[in-house]
Protein backbone atom coordinates (compact mmCIF):
# COMPACT_ATOMS: atom_id res chain seq x y z
CA UNK A 1 0.00 0.00 0.00
CA UNK A 2 1.38 3.41 -0.99
CA UNK A 3 1.89 5.96 1.79
CA UNK A 4 0.27 9.33 0.96
CA UNK A 5 3.03 11.74 0.00
CA UNK A 6 1.93 14.35 2.58
CA UNK A 7 1.30 11.93 5.46
CA UNK A 8 2.24 13.56 8.80
CA UNK A 9 2.46 17.01 7.17
CA UNK A 10 0.49 20.01 8.42
CA UNK A 11 -0.37 22.90 6.11
CA UNK A 12 -1.86 26.38 6.22
CA UNK A 13 -3.38 27.67 2.98
CA UNK A 14 -4.69 31.24 2.86
CA UNK A 15 -7.37 32.52 0.50
CA UNK A 16 -8.58 28.95 0.04
CA UNK A 17 -12.35 29.27 0.10
CA UNK A 18 -12.48 28.69 -3.64
CA UNK A 19 -10.35 28.70 -6.77
CA UNK A 20 -6.65 27.87 -6.75
CA UNK A 21 -6.31 28.03 -2.97
CA UNK A 22 -9.14 25.57 -2.45
CA UNK A 23 -7.67 23.14 -4.94
CA UNK A 24 -4.25 23.29 -3.25
CA UNK A 25 -5.87 22.70 0.16
CA UNK A 26 -8.01 19.88 -1.22
CA UNK A 27 -5.10 18.08 -2.85
CA UNK A 28 -2.92 18.42 0.25
CA UNK A 29 -5.67 16.93 2.40
CA UNK A 30 -6.40 14.15 -0.08
CA UNK A 31 -2.71 13.22 -0.06
CA UNK A 32 -2.48 12.95 3.70
CA UNK A 33 -1.87 16.40 5.18
CA UNK A 34 -3.78 18.07 7.95
CA UNK A 35 -4.92 21.43 6.58
CA UNK A 36 -5.89 24.76 8.10
CA UNK A 37 -7.99 26.40 5.38
CA UNK A 38 -8.25 30.19 5.57
CA UNK A 39 -10.54 32.60 3.80
CA UNK A 40 -11.70 36.13 4.59
CA UNK A 41 -15.30 34.96 4.12
CA UNK A 42 -16.20 32.71 7.06
CA UNK A 43 -19.13 31.04 5.29
CA UNK A 44 -16.93 30.27 2.28
CA UNK A 45 -14.15 28.89 4.50
CA UNK A 46 -16.54 26.68 6.45
CA UNK A 47 -18.17 25.31 3.32
CA UNK A 48 -14.81 24.63 1.65
CA UNK A 49 -13.45 22.78 4.69
CA UNK A 50 -16.68 20.78 4.92
CA UNK A 51 -16.32 19.64 1.29
CA UNK A 52 -12.80 18.41 1.99
CA UNK A 53 -13.86 16.59 5.17
CA UNK A 54 -16.76 14.94 3.33
CA UNK A 55 -14.15 13.52 0.93
CA UNK A 56 -12.26 12.11 3.95
CA UNK A 57 -9.68 14.89 4.11
CA UNK A 58 -8.49 16.36 7.41
CA UNK A 59 -9.32 20.07 7.17
CA UNK A 60 -10.21 22.86 9.60
CA UNK A 61 -11.63 26.24 8.56
CA UNK A 62 -10.06 29.40 9.96
CA UNK A 63 -11.56 32.62 8.63
CA UNK A 64 -10.02 36.08 8.80
CA UNK A 65 -8.02 38.76 7.05
CA UNK A 66 -4.83 37.22 5.66
CA UNK A 67 -2.97 40.51 6.19
CA UNK A 68 -3.81 40.68 9.91
CA UNK A 69 -0.85 39.57 12.08
CA UNK A 70 -3.11 38.48 14.93
CA UNK A 71 -5.11 36.27 12.57
CA UNK A 72 -1.90 34.81 11.13
CA UNK A 73 -0.55 33.98 14.58
CA UNK A 74 -3.93 32.49 15.46
CA UNK A 75 -3.79 30.15 12.45
CA UNK A 76 -0.37 28.90 13.44
CA UNK A 77 -1.49 28.35 17.01
CA UNK A 78 -4.51 26.44 15.68
CA UNK A 79 -2.30 24.25 13.50
CA UNK A 80 -0.06 23.37 16.43
CA UNK A 81 -3.01 22.82 18.78
CA UNK A 82 -4.92 20.58 16.37
CA UNK A 83 -2.09 18.78 14.58
CA UNK A 84 0.97 19.25 16.79
CA UNK A 85 3.13 21.18 14.33
CA UNK A 86 3.32 23.20 11.12
CA UNK A 87 5.36 22.03 8.14
CA UNK A 88 3.79 23.79 5.11
CA UNK A 89 2.59 27.35 4.54
CA UNK A 90 0.98 28.55 1.32
CA UNK A 91 0.46 32.32 1.03
CA UNK A 92 -2.24 32.16 -1.62
CA UNK A 93 -4.48 35.05 -0.52
CA UNK A 94 -4.34 38.02 -2.87
CA UNK A 95 -6.43 40.66 -4.57
CA UNK A 96 -6.37 42.10 -8.08
CA UNK A 97 -7.47 45.70 -8.57
CA UNK A 98 -7.17 46.93 -12.14
CA UNK A 99 -6.63 50.63 -12.72
CA UNK A 100 -5.13 53.32 -14.94
CA UNK A 101 -1.73 54.16 -13.40
CA UNK A 102 -2.34 57.92 -13.74
CA UNK A 103 -5.60 57.68 -11.78
CA UNK A 104 -4.86 54.76 -9.45
CA UNK A 105 -6.30 55.61 -6.01
CA UNK A 106 -4.08 55.31 -2.97
CA UNK A 107 -6.70 53.28 -1.09
CA UNK A 108 -6.58 50.61 -3.81
CA UNK A 109 -2.80 50.61 -3.70
CA UNK A 110 -2.83 50.06 0.05
CA UNK A 111 -5.32 47.19 -0.25
CA UNK A 112 -3.17 45.42 -2.82
CA UNK A 113 0.01 45.95 -0.82
CA UNK A 114 -1.60 44.86 2.46
CA UNK A 115 -2.95 41.54 1.24
CA UNK A 116 -0.50 40.55 -1.48
CA UNK A 117 2.78 41.65 0.08
CA UNK A 118 2.39 42.37 3.78
CA UNK A 119 0.14 39.37 4.42
CA UNK A 120 2.47 37.04 2.52
CA UNK A 121 5.53 38.43 4.31
CA UNK A 122 3.93 38.06 7.74
CA UNK A 123 2.72 34.51 7.10
CA UNK A 124 6.18 33.54 5.86
CA UNK A 125 7.78 35.12 8.92
CA UNK A 126 5.44 33.52 11.45
CA UNK A 127 5.46 30.10 9.78
CA UNK A 128 9.26 30.13 9.52
CA UNK A 129 9.58 30.90 13.22
CA UNK A 130 7.42 27.89 14.05
CA UNK A 131 9.34 25.65 11.65
CA UNK A 132 12.67 26.83 13.08
CA UNK A 133 11.42 26.04 16.58
CA UNK A 134 10.44 22.52 15.51
CA UNK A 135 13.83 21.97 13.82
CA UNK A 136 12.32 19.60 11.23
CA UNK A 137 12.47 21.79 8.11
CA UNK A 138 9.47 22.90 6.11
CA UNK A 139 8.03 24.20 2.86
CA UNK A 140 6.80 27.71 2.12
CA UNK A 141 5.07 28.67 -1.12
CA UNK A 142 4.18 32.19 -2.26
CA UNK A 143 1.67 32.83 -5.03
CA UNK A 144 3.10 35.06 -7.75
CA UNK A 145 1.74 35.68 -11.26
CA UNK A 146 2.87 35.88 -14.86
CA UNK A 147 2.49 39.66 -14.54
CA UNK A 148 5.45 39.54 -12.18
CA UNK A 149 7.41 38.61 -15.33
CA UNK A 150 5.63 40.37 -18.19
CA UNK A 151 3.90 43.74 -18.40
CA UNK A 152 0.09 43.78 -18.39
CA UNK A 153 -1.87 46.97 -18.89
CA UNK A 154 -3.74 48.37 -15.85
CA UNK A 155 -2.01 45.99 -13.42
CA UNK A 156 0.98 48.05 -12.31
CA UNK A 157 0.28 47.80 -8.58
CA UNK A 158 -0.62 44.11 -8.68
CA UNK A 159 2.39 43.25 -10.85
CA UNK A 160 4.71 45.12 -8.47
CA UNK A 161 3.53 42.99 -5.55
CA UNK A 162 3.97 39.74 -7.46
CA UNK A 163 7.48 40.56 -8.62
CA UNK A 164 8.24 41.58 -5.05
CA UNK A 165 7.13 38.18 -3.74
CA UNK A 166 9.50 36.43 -6.12
CA UNK A 167 12.38 38.56 -4.86
CA UNK A 168 11.33 37.82 -1.29
CA UNK A 169 11.53 34.08 -1.97
CA UNK A 170 14.95 34.44 -3.59
CA UNK A 171 16.26 36.60 -0.76
CA UNK A 172 14.98 34.37 2.06
CA UNK A 173 16.94 31.39 0.75
CA UNK A 174 19.87 32.81 2.71
CA UNK A 175 17.99 32.89 6.01
CA UNK A 176 15.75 29.84 5.73
CA UNK A 177 18.04 27.23 4.18
CA UNK A 178 20.09 26.62 7.36
CA UNK A 179 16.86 25.40 8.99
CA UNK A 180 15.90 23.07 6.14
CA UNK A 181 13.07 25.36 5.00
CA UNK A 182 12.54 25.82 1.27
CA UNK A 183 10.69 28.80 -0.19
CA UNK A 184 9.46 29.05 -3.76
CA UNK A 185 6.76 30.73 -5.81
CA UNK A 186 4.26 29.59 -8.40
CA UNK A 187 3.35 32.12 -11.08
CA UNK A 188 -0.01 31.25 -12.64
CA UNK A 189 -1.17 32.64 -15.94
CA UNK A 190 -4.81 33.06 -16.89
CA UNK A 191 -6.78 30.53 -14.82
CA UNK A 192 -10.44 29.56 -14.83
CA UNK A 193 -11.81 30.19 -11.34
CA UNK A 194 -15.16 31.20 -9.92
CA UNK A 195 -13.91 34.79 -9.74
CA UNK A 196 -12.52 35.09 -13.27
CA UNK A 197 -15.63 33.53 -14.78
CA UNK A 198 -17.93 35.80 -12.76
CA UNK A 199 -16.00 38.89 -13.80
CA UNK A 200 -15.82 37.97 -17.49
CA UNK A 201 -18.02 35.26 -19.06
CA UNK A 202 -15.86 35.46 -22.21
CA UNK A 203 -12.70 34.71 -20.21
CA UNK A 204 -12.23 31.10 -21.47
CA UNK A 205 -12.61 32.08 -25.12
CA UNK A 206 -10.46 35.22 -24.80
CA UNK A 207 -7.53 33.47 -23.14
CA UNK A 208 -7.78 30.32 -25.27
CA UNK A 209 -7.17 32.52 -28.31
CA UNK A 210 -3.97 34.09 -26.93
CA UNK A 211 -2.46 31.16 -25.00
CA UNK A 212 -0.11 28.95 -27.06
CA UNK A 213 -1.47 25.75 -25.50
CA UNK A 214 -4.95 26.75 -26.66
CA UNK A 215 -6.65 27.08 -23.28
CA UNK A 216 -6.34 28.95 -19.99
CA UNK A 217 -5.24 26.97 -16.96
CA UNK A 218 -7.65 25.25 -14.63
CA UNK A 219 -7.13 25.23 -10.87
CA UNK A 220 -5.74 21.70 -10.96
CA UNK A 221 -2.91 22.84 -13.26
CA UNK A 222 -1.72 25.36 -10.69
CA UNK A 223 -2.27 23.06 -7.71
CA UNK A 224 -0.26 20.28 -9.36
CA UNK A 225 2.73 22.62 -9.67
CA UNK A 226 2.25 23.86 -6.11
CA UNK A 227 2.16 20.35 -4.67
CA UNK A 228 5.39 19.45 -6.42
CA UNK A 229 7.16 22.39 -4.77
CA UNK A 230 5.63 21.46 -1.40
CA UNK A 231 6.52 17.79 -1.64
CA UNK A 232 9.64 15.79 -0.73
CA UNK A 233 10.34 15.57 -4.48
CA UNK A 234 11.50 19.20 -4.51
CA UNK A 235 13.83 19.11 -1.51
CA UNK A 236 16.75 20.73 -3.37
CA UNK A 237 14.68 23.46 -5.06
CA UNK A 238 14.44 26.80 -3.29
CA UNK A 239 14.29 30.47 -4.26
CA UNK A 240 12.68 29.62 -7.60
CA UNK A 241 9.52 30.61 -9.45
CA UNK A 242 7.60 28.09 -11.53
CA UNK A 243 5.48 29.68 -14.28
CA UNK A 244 2.30 27.80 -15.19
CA UNK A 245 0.75 29.65 -18.11
CA UNK A 246 0.45 27.43 -21.19
CA UNK A 247 3.29 29.37 -22.80
CA UNK A 248 1.74 32.85 -22.50
CA UNK A 249 4.87 34.56 -21.17
CA UNK A 250 6.78 33.41 -24.27
CA UNK A 251 4.57 35.55 -26.50
CA UNK A 252 2.55 37.75 -24.09
CA UNK A 253 -0.34 39.06 -26.20
CA UNK A 254 -2.81 41.08 -24.14
CA UNK A 255 -6.57 40.53 -24.14
CA UNK A 256 -8.84 43.30 -25.32
CA UNK A 257 -9.27 45.58 -22.30
CA UNK A 258 -11.17 48.35 -24.09
CA UNK A 259 -14.46 47.63 -22.32
CA UNK A 260 -13.03 47.56 -18.81
CA UNK A 261 -13.83 50.20 -16.23
CA UNK A 262 -10.31 50.64 -14.90
CA UNK A 263 -10.64 53.91 -13.03
CA UNK A 264 -12.87 52.68 -10.22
Amino acid sequence: MNTPIFKDQVAIVTGAGQGIGFEIARQLAMKGAGVILNDFDNELAQEAAKKIREADGNCIAFSGDASDPDMINGMIEEAVKCFGKLTIAVANAGITLFGDFFEYPVENLRKVLDVNMIGSFLLTQAASRQMRLQNQGGRILLMSSVVGHQAHQFLGAYAMTKAGLEMLAKNLVIELSPFGITINTVAPGATLTERTLAEDPTYPKTWAAITPMGRPAICEDIANAALFLLSPLSGHITGQSLIVDGGWTSVSPLPDLSNMNVKS
